[in-house]
């Protein structure tokens, strides 16, 4: 399994200086890195620079109305050039996901995307934030996904999942429910006392149990990803949370 960050984390420096924030990433040594946005830069100028610095691309947050009428075509043109295989819508619009058939029919869009995108080499993925753990006329979002959209990758954020539940265990429970279909994964802790104020280790998960479970499912990208910064800034907040899953995966 390898390691990257998720943008998203260091938003602020990338908005300052992209490319040298990239840089800085590749620095600490990560990975890869899933991104959240492109700062106005081309595909083939991000390409580039990943490969003057040696990163993998984990994936790309890639919002829903790029996936959709005329827009779908730029999107997968886009991630084409940037050899990317890994598209991950990172939350359904609020006024889409309002009742159990929403869920079902945003199940069938999932469905018809993957067709369109499997054959290029591309996967289709959805990432949780708490909403889809919690039962809307008797069922549970994530399940709707994980059942009927077969083809797609369900990417847990497994701190998200850990609030939602109110349970650790059973977000970790999920990547056995759905054998296969965790590919990338979120790495974020959270604690009942400090919330997302914490790194990979510090938090109410049991890492062990986790990356074990992530690794008899195949998980292929482990994408730390830091909401709030325990230790200074974002990117020194995310050298200490590498280190410290680098550790954990040393031990399993």
């Amino acid at each position: 399994m390898k390691v990257a960050l998720q943008l998203y984390s260091v938003r602020n420096d990338c908005a300052k200086d992209f490319f040298g924030t990239l840089e800085a990433v590749s620095g600490l040594g990560y990975e890869g890195v899933e991104f959240a946005g492109f700062y106005g830069r081309s595909a083939s100028e991000v390409r580039d620079r990943l490969d003057k610095l040696g990163l993998d691309v984990a994936g790309s947050h890639t919002g829903f109305n790029a996936l959709i009428l005329w827009s779908l075509d730029r999107t997968i043109s886009f991630n084409q050039t940037l050899k990317n295989k890994n598209v991950i819508i990172p939350g359904l619009p609020g006024e889409l996901a309002t009742t159990k058939d929403d869920w079902y029919k945003f199940a069938g869009f999932l469905n018809e995307l993957s067709g369109k995108l499997k054959p290029l080499g591309m996967r289709i993925g959805y990432h949780n934030h708490l909403s889809e753990f919690v039962q809307i006329e008797g069922e549970r979002p994530w399940d709707i996904l994980g059942k009927q959209a077969k083809d797609a990758i369900l990417q847990l954020d497994v701190g998200h999942a850990t609030r939602s539940l109110g349970s650790a265990d059973e977000a970790i429970a999920q990547l056995d429910k759905y054998p296969g279909r965790y590919l990338t994964v979120h790495v974020k802790d959270y604690s009942k006392v400090k919330g997302y104020n914490v790194i990979p280790g510090e938090g109410d998960i049991n890492w062990e149990k986790f990356l074990l479970a992530c690794k008899r499912n195949g998980t292929e990208w482990l994408i730390i990803e830091q909401e709030e910064y325990p230790y200074g800034t974002p990117l020194e907040t995310a050298k200490k949370a590498l280190k410290n899953l680098r550790e954990m995966l040393a031990s399993i």
